[in-house]
């Protein structure tokens, strides 16, 4: 128990650390914002799924507010990000590289997490999926944006899919390390192969994947979103 634990905290910050970067990334490349705007809008990303997912399993308060090591996580890597910002803030590729990683360890942990709390495994596949999508979803409605999950190249599935290989794993009795890291490579694998490749989940018929003008689209990076 003390080393699942130990995995799923681990896996929990390196998750935060990388929507931070994301989200403070974000924030340079697509707003003007201050150091105080930036930062914020990193622990906004990195920390607003772990929040929906402990609200939602009755965890209060949230460990954000329970355990400094997740505000100074997201701190860091909103500050890493605004100090860089002159090097990255043209550069789409690692924005969504690193919005891919936050999503997939996400994913694991807040499935993980759901089974813990003694939920069934459809429900904590789909709080395992809120868990990935949530800091970013209230990111891009900050930045006025639709949100990714709605519009992103296999952003939701992805998702779904690592929190559904850890519900399995634990289920079956072989979660470890190498069980909640396949789940995590396979949650980015799928993301970024839709980013590659521009793979969309299926849209309604006769109608186009591309949104409209005026969508809040400006953020795509590629052939995604960030």
């Amino acid at each position: 128990m003390a080393a699942e634990a130990s995995l799923l905290l681990a896996l929990d910050l390196t998750g935060t650390f990388a929507f931070a970067l994301n989200g403070a990334l974000t924030a340079v490349r697509m707003a003007r914002l201050d150091i105080v705007g930036v930062v914020t809008l990193g622990m906004i990303t990195a920390l607003g799924g772990g929040i929906i997912r402990d609200i939602l399993l009755g965890s209060l308060p949230p460990a954000t507010f329970s355990d400094w090591r997740y505000l100074a996580v997201a701190a860091g890597g909103g500050l890493v990000a605004f100090f860089l910002s002159r090097r990255l803030d043209r550069l789409a590729m690692p924005i969504t590289v690193l919005d891919a990683a936050g999503l997939s360890f996400f994913a694991v942990t807040g499935a993980s997490k759901a089974l813990d709390f003694g939920l069934g495994a459809g429900q904590a596949v789909i709080l395992g999926a809120i868990t990935g999508v949530g800091g970013g979803t209230i990111r891009d409605t900050l930045l006025r944006q639709i949100p990714s999950v709605l519009r992103a190249d296999l952003y939701a599935i992805p998702a779904l899919v690592g929190a559904a290989i850890t519900v399995a794993t634990i289920q079956g009795g072989v979660y470890g390390v190498p069980a909640a890291l396949g789940a995590a490579i396979a949650c980015f694998a799928i993301r970024m192969l839709g980013v590659r490749f521009d793979l969309n989940a299926p849209f309604p018929p006769g109608g186009s994947h591309r949104p409209p003008p005026g969508s809040g689209d400006g953020g795509r990076t590629d052939s995604s979103s960030s």
